[in-house]
């Protein structure tokens, strides 16, 4: 399976390269055209179509992903499990069933549709704004991750507690708490009340 980097490009047969492109959206979620992705996330930011992962293990643990740090993007923060945007005309849930094994190197045993939310977060450190629709997807993962260096730089499995303690702590993805609260129910109902989430 490819990898694409947030900052790849393709490069068709001819070998000139096409930016990436992320499909715009209107508030409800309707696709009105495409941006090339760099400049979707350029002040005051496109809302563009994206998504959000959150895999947990037999033991309701979140999968959390540290950033890598050569992204151009929010570098070397901690985030959920993986998150990204879909090709234009991609379905959200192929998209994150395909990034989670790009970045991770695991397919999800199980994968859920949890909502979708829409926000508006700048992010201070890089001067790049997140305006997503962003489709929320919550399952289990069952296999070791085998994460790609260029992708993450570090895994973690943590409980609530340990979740709530870790963010008290490091710094988290400027997005990380509302996709999280967003996608609480669905959560809760694929762990559990045990798990605490």
């Amino acid at each position: 399976m490819p990898i694409t980097p947030a900052t790849a490009t393709h490069t068709p047969s001819d070998g000139t390269a096409e930016p990436i492109l992320l499909e715009l959206v209107d508030e409800s979620g309707a696709t009105i055209g495409t941006a090339e992705k760099l400049a979707a996330h350029q002040p005051p930011g496109q809302l563009h179509r994206a998504f959000s992962v959150f895999l947990f293990d037999e033991r309701g643990r979140l999968l959390l992903q540290q950033r890598a740090l050569g992204k151009y993007h929010s570098p070397g923060v901690w985030s959920n499990t993986c998150c990204g945007h879909p090709y234009p005309g991609e379905s959200p849930f192929a998209a994150a069933a395909r990034r989670t094994y790009e970045e991770l190197g695991v397919s999800p045993s199980l994968l859920a549709e949890a909502g979708t939310v829409r926000y508006n977060h700048p992010d201070p450190a890089s001067g790049l704004v997140e305006q997503e629709y962003n489709h929320l997807f919550v399952g289990l993962v069952q296999s070791p991750v085998r994460p790609d260096a260029d992708e993450v730089a570090s895994t973690a499995f943590v409980t609530a507690s340990e979740l709530a303690e870790r963010h008290a702590r490091e710094t988290f993805s400027a997005w990380f708490v509302t996709v999280l609260d967003a996608a609480r129910p669905a959560i809760r109902e694929l762990t559990g009340a045990s798990a605490g989430w």
